[in-house]
């Protein structure tokens, strides 16, 4: 996988491609549906889950086609996800016929690793690197890790100037959950990336999901709600909920 150039959902990355001026123009794609571009890439593919369980929403988004594990499920040839929560057993959670999670510390990575006899074609961390004490370090394990050598990497995280970030803070408000430690932005995931040997990559925005708040609404405020938030994240990407990544290790 190489990213080199801009292209239609994205920009690829490279030290070269931002010059971090105050006012600098930066061109992005429009903002996709997070869930079904990370599956899209994941069709017939051995995939690594990180941060697979979703501890604190996966019990609602269940069978409702929001937890990332259980939809790259469907399209993928397996999927071994990776989860340090006590939630899961000690031997593992069986989540669908092609799916597993197996529990560990996915700092360290190589480790578990050892425990799994199949390669993965593509790692995925979906809104994970945002609880991370070190999210540097976690980008450059990666590539000390000759079994991911040359593996894609796809990750999602919410986005620093995301529409609700900027809008609520006009009111001296901010929302922000309790277990993130830092939040990225376009230019920040930029730097990471760098900074952490990857020599290419793609960066395309993702609408905002509310998996749980669509659950207790219902009817015309839901929808138009929806829509207004969309138009808002397509005619100006970087007001987009999040981020996703792809590059390769």
């Amino acid at each position: 996988m190489s990213y080199h150039g801009a292209t239609s959902k994205g920009m690829s990355g490279g030290p070269g491609n931002l010059s971090y001026t105050p006012l600098e123009y930066i061109k992005i794609g429009h903002p996709v549906d997070r869930i079904s571009y990370i599956s899209r890439a994941c069709m017939n593919k051995v995939i690594l889950d990180l941060g697979a369980l979703d501890e604190t929403a996966f019990a609602a988004k269940r069978a409702h086609g929001s937890w990332l594990h259980e939809e790259m499920a469907k399209v993928a040839v397996r999927v071994i996800g990776l989860d340090s929560s006590d939630a899961v057993p000690d031997d593992g959670l069986v989540t669908a016929e092609n799916a597993m999670i197996m529990r560990g510390n996915i700092l360290d990575l190589n480790s578990l690793l050892s425990q799994i006899e199949v390669s993965a074609d593509i790692v995925v961390a979906g809104e994970f690197i945002e609880h991370l004490e070190n999210p540097l370090a976690f980008l450059r394990s990666f590539r000390h890790i000759a079994r991911l050598k040359g593996k894609s990497l796809l990750l999602s995280t919410p986005n620093a100037t995301a529409i609700h970030n900027c809008l609520i803070a006009l009111a001296n408000r901010e929302s922000t959950h309790p277990d993130h430690l830092c939040i990225f932005s376009f230019k920040t995931i930029t730097t990471l990336l760098s900074r952490a040997g990857y020599e290419g990559w793609r960066l395309t925005p993702y609408h905002a999901e509310f998996a749980e708040m669509k659950q207790r609404n219902y009817g015309i405020r839901k929808a138009r709600g929806e829509a207004a938030i969309k138009l808002l994240e397509r005619i100006f990407p970087l007001l987009s909920f999040g981020l996703i990544a792809e590059t390769t290790i």
